[in-house]
């Protein structure tokens, strides 16, 4: 709607991942590196965790499409809150194991389905990668126990596939209350927000990737974007696609303070309602 006004190609603030269009800051790439590192070199699992809205899912996108094609099947989990048997059934279907038969759908049926396939999948020099994202939720179902024990398949004495972690901060607590899984963890890595600099950086190259030519946001704009976002990217997204739309809709040269501010109090009484 406002990309003509703002003479843009496309959108600054999506939640895109193409290359040209990831920021590389350091944490993020960073963080990427090191999972690059535990699933290449075929490590059990690994921990993701941070703040909501930090770009964990976007890093688990990142690295789907950089790893070498021997890593597949990559099966990622977005809502894990089940029960250890409804999680296998899950996991066993997603990964592409083989048919289930009776009794179906046991845990018992399950493990062998699983196992099976993982074997084979070894067998023809390829490496499963499983994500589990909102990882944090999975403690008091008793489901990190269950995840935990896949890591028992292995092949010339490597895991069959990489187990991958990622939630919120206390996601590295619940795992600590499991010395069983945390043994088997051989990378954590926590992202955090933006600093200041990092954000005034972030709307710059987004909007170089969007195709802008000028500066559209003033120095107090930006250093408003950080304060109200607190350094989060999912929130700096936000607000900067809402604050285009208003600079749009008044027929205003470029952004201030004011629109951001504006627009983080019209969104904050909404969620009031």
């Amino acid at each position: 709607m406002y990309l003509d006004y703002w003479q843009l190609v496309t959108k600054p603030f999506e939640p895109r991942v193409e290359r040209g269009v990831f920021f590389p800051c350091e944490v993020h790439e960073g963080a990427l590196m090191k999972l690059r590192y535990a699933v290449e070199n075929r490590r059990g699992a690994a921990v993701l965790a941070g703040p909501t809205g930090v770009g964990k899912t976007m890093l688990v996108q990142l690295l789907r499409g950089v790893l070498p094609a021997e890593f597949r099947p990559f099966v990622h989990l977005v809502f894990p809150q089940m029960s250890s048997r409804d999680l296998l059934v899950y996991l066993a279907e997603q990964s592409g194991s083989p048919p289930a038969e009776a009794p179906r759908h046991t845990i018992e049926e399950s493990v062998r389905r699983l196992e099976s396939f993982l074997t084979q999948n070894a067998a023809a020099g390829r490496h499963a990668v499983l994500v589990i994202d909102e990882a944090h939720l999975l403690e008091d179902c008793g489901a990190l126990e269950t995840l935990r024990l896949l890591l028992n398949f292995e092949a010339a004495g490597q895991p069959m596939l990489t187990l991958l972690l990622v939630g919120q901060m206390g996601l590295v607590s619940a795992v600590g209350r499991l010395p069983s899984l945390e043994e088997r963890i051989s990378v954590k890595t926590l992202v955090r927000t933006f600093t200041a600099e990092e954000t005034a950086a972030y709307v710059r190259h987004r909007l170089d990737a969007a195709g802008a030519t000028r500066d559209l946001f003033t120095p107090d704009a930006v250093e408003a974007l950080h304060y109200l976002s607190h350094g989060t990217p999912r929130q700096i997204n936000r607000l900067g696609d809402l604050a285009l739309l208003v600079g749009f809709a008044d027929r205003l040269p470029h952004l201030s303070a004011q629109q951001i501010e504006s627009v983080s109090e019209e969104l904050i009484a909404i969620a009031a309602e």
